[in-house]
């Protein structure tokens, strides 16, 4: 059978699923009661808060990122009408430019293997794949955060490049990148013995000023690190010690729950638990109070559910977009401009881990043919999946779209989430109040077995008509999510309603102004 039309059964079946799980019996539920504040004094949710991450090596091919690939950029538009995309990732430090047919491959220096790690196979970006980056790039509308070579360039070809790009990529350039996860550069790309955030930063600024004085108004995003968080403190506690530093306009850095794909506490139990997303507000505070030394605002540029790939099973069903849409809003809460999920093709993600998907080796272990093990996204983890020459949505992609829809919204502040688990559940809740006085409510209700009603009480909203968005499936393990539409679900009265939210299953309240 054809893999869209099973797709689009199980989408179909979602659907009716949900539909049926939207009448469940309260005496299945848990009860809590939510008081929003009366004004919303948080952050604000930007217009291209939600992004992509894609391998660099994607570049190799110059019809990926390209006018042509019409299936792509209706995908990219369908996530979002205004979204960035960064290219990146472990592949990004081997790349050279090949400004001409002509440009001969530069001498690259020594490297070692390491498990794990990319192998030592360079690869080059040319000027025909920015070209057509740039026709990609008008047709989805989206920018791009674009991922210079520090682990085996030089500032020179650095410099190169980044005119190049500057100069046909203009507004769609957001800002440049140099180094990926430089925090792991020792094992294969550095001397353990010497690398550390000082040297790194002193490196840093070697390439970031070449690329400053070949493009003057340059900016640039850092350190992009994999997961080191002390790195941020002791590069923001070493910023002030620079004289005349480059222009920093973005700190930013990656999160992976977990991995690789043989790590058995990567499950979905685990994924959903109340644990997870402590850890995520853990990091977004110490990452706030670094951002905060430098003047400069947060970026998630990497992450997903399970790094090295991710898992099958847990990063490719509806957990996936449960974890995303919290993920998201929760880092929103916190004052992130945005947030890039990584993925792309198996290939180029493969290669970024050392030639193989540790997400393979366990599913053959499972007994799973080849044709069978072809049904999965691959990467496990992609936002976006291939199959032959159809491109699809994958339940992670759902989840980030469903918290797009408190883009553009002002948080409220307040512990909604700890009001939930204290009642015994696990589930989180966003409030926002959106540019044309709406108010949104999004509740995310992770737990398997039980539902919520949630009684909400509005603050000085006293009134209004009320309107439901669910994002959903039949099971927390279905390979499908559905987000259904806003429709009217009910009338708020005296400031109060009460709602019950199915379990396993995201709810975003909209009170119209």
């Amino acid at each position: 059978m054809p893999i869209f039309t099973r797709r689009a059964f199980l989408v179909s079946a979602a659907a009716s699923m949900a539909a049926a799980r939207l009448h469940a019996q309260a005496s299945t539920a848990a009860h809590v009661s939510l008081l929003l504040p009366e004004q919303a004094v948080g952050p604000q949710m930007p217009a291209d808060f939600v992004g992509l991450s894609y391998e660099i090596q994607q570049l190799k091919d110059p019809a990926f990122f390209s006018a042509s690939n019409t299936g792509l950029i209706r995908q990219f538009r369908e996530l979002s009408r205004q979204g960035v995309l960064r290219l990146g990732g472990n592949t990004s430090e081997y790349g050279w430019w090949k400004p001409t047919p002509n440009s001969a491959e530069p001498q690259h220096p020594q490297t070692r293997v390491v498990t794990g790690e990319p192998q030592p196979q360079y690869y080059p970006v040319t000027a025909e794949a920015v070209n057509n980056l740039d026709a990609f790039l008008r047709a989805t509308q989206w920018t791009c955060i674009y991922g210079l070579n520090l682990g085996t360039s030089t500032p020179e070809r650095a410099a190169q490049e980044a005119a190049y790009v500057a100069k046909t990529l203009g507004p769609r350039l957001e800002y440049f990148q140099v180094g990926n996860e430089v925090d792991l550069f020792a094992p294969h790309l550095r001397d353990p013995q010497t690398w550390n955030p000082q040297t790194y930063l002193e490196q840093w600024l070697s390439f970031a000023r070449a690329v400053a004085a070949a493009v003057p108004d340059a900016e640039f995003g850092m350190p992009d690190i994999a997961g080191r968080l002390d790195w941020l403190t002791e590069i923001a506690e070493l910023w002030p010690t620079i004289q005349n530093p480059p222009k920093v306009v973005r700190l930013t850095h990656h999160y992976y729950f977990g991995g690789p794909a043989t790590n058995p506490r990567v499950n979905i139990p685990n994924l959903m638990s109340p644990d997870a997303a402590a850890t995520v507000q853990g990091m977004a505070d110490v990452a706030n109070a670094a951002a905060g030394k430098l003047g400069v605002p947060l970026r998630m540029t990497e992450g997903n559910t399970c790094y090295r790939g991710g898992k099958p099973g847990v990063s490719d069903v509806f957990a996936a977009a449960l974890w995303a849409a919290d993920y998201a809003l929760l880092l929103a809460a916190n004052g992130y401009s945005g947030v890039n999920l990584h993925g792309g093709s198996g290939p180029s993600v493969a290669n970024s881990v050392g030639g193989s998907l540790p997400g393979d080796k366990l599913l053959r272990e499972q007994g799973e043919t080849d044709e069978q093990i072809a049904t999965h996204p691959h990467p496990f983890y992609t936002p976006i999946a291939s199959f032959g020459s159809e491109y699809v949505i994958e339940p992670v992609a759902y989840g980030l779209k469903f918290a797009g829809l408190m883009i553009g919204g002002k948080f409220f502040k307040g512990d909604l989430s700890g009001r939930l688990l204290a009642a015994g559940f696990d589930a989180t809740a966003y409030a926002a109040s959106m540019p044309d006085g709406e108010l949104r409510v999004t509740i995310l209700n992770k737990d398997a077995n039980r539902d919520a009603v949630v009684d909400l009480e509005c603050g000085l909203r006293r009134s209004g008509a009320v309107e439901t968005a669910t994002l959903h499936a039949p099971a927390l393990d279905s390979r499908s999510a559905e987000i259904t539409p806003a429709t009217p679900s009910g009338q708020l009265s005296n400031g109060r309603l009460t709602v019950t939210v199915p379990r396993a299953t995201g709810m975003c309240l909209i009170f119209r102004a």
